[in-house]
């Protein structure tokens, strides 16, 4: 668990605890024994079994005994975020047509920390080996959408998550210094959009542009990913950014026309 800090009078230490619990369980791990749980958490054996056993009780969790895993119930969790964000709402006819145009998939993402959060996809043939779904995560650096919502980011923001984030490496091409990072992302804002070739998963290439709100607050972003057998570099900024240039634009045009706003998480 990561080091404790005094986070006032306020804050209800339980209450994160159990969110740290739930937080646990991911794609990679969706089954886990206490022991596995209270490692991951810091918690003692003891209060982890509270801790899952209320959440068992309380029908987020379900156990053979053993094992503990999230039950469907968990996704009314994000359910209050997910019916209140227009911006899906409004992102998914123009996916639509931008897929059926370029037969590539696109998706809409926001910042949540150091990760990008995909909230709207319209997807064609898997290219990449994990299953991309909303609510998936990638970290930020390593990502188109990352990008243009990280070059963006106020000056003192992005500063704090250059001090912070853990610039792993995924690829060979995978940039995990902090100045190439930065300059990189001065490109980004400069061009107006980002492309990133194989620095997540070797083979795939991505194009990713700006969702802007009314204010002109760069609040989500939109791409559209493709293989690498399929396309260069150069025949993707040729031939599918300025559809997605274009789709973006829709988007915006909806959300501005409808007063909704594209709230992210960007924290």
């Amino acid at each position: 668990m990561a080091e404790a800090v005094d986070r006032g009078s306020d804050h209800v230490q339980s209450l994160a605890r159990g969110l740290a619990v739930i937080r646990t369980f991911s794609a990679a791990a969706p089954e886990l024994t206490l022991s596995e749980v209270a490692r991951a958490t810091g918690l003692t054996r003891a209060a982890a079994r509270r801790f899952l056993l209320t959440l068992v009780d309380l029908g987020y969790v379900r156990t053979d005994g053993r094992l503990f895993a999230l039950s469907p119930r968990v996704l009314e969790l994000g359910y209050a975020y997910l019916s209140s964000l227009s911006l899906p709402e409004v992102a998914a006819p123009h996916l639509e047509r931008l897929v059926a145009e370029v037969h590539e998939s696109a998706s809409v993402a926001v910042l949540d920390g150091e990760d990008v959060v995909y909230v709207s996809r319209v997807a064609t043939t898997r290219i990449m080996r994990v299953t991309i779904s909303i609510g998936t995560r990638f970290p930020a650096h390593c990502t188109s959408m990352g990008r243009v919502l990280l070059a963006w980011l106020p000056a003192e923001r992005l500063d704090a998550y250059l001090d912070r984030a853990e610039l792993q490496a995924f690829t060979a091409r995978t940039l995990t210094s902090p100045a190439a990072l930065r300059a990189e992302l001065e490109r980004v804002r400069s061009q107006g959009w980002s492309m990133v070739d194989q620095e997540l998963e070797e083979g795939l290439r991505s194009l990713a542009v700006p969702i802007r709100e009314r204010s002109g607050r760069v609040a989500a972003a939109m791409n559209i990913s493709s293989h690498a057998s399929r396309t260069t570099a150069e025949s993707a900024r040729r031939d599918l950014l300025p559809p997605l240039l274009a789709a973006a634009a829709r988007v915006e045009a909806d959300l501005h026309a409808t007063g909704a706003a594209a709230t992210a998480l960007s924290r």
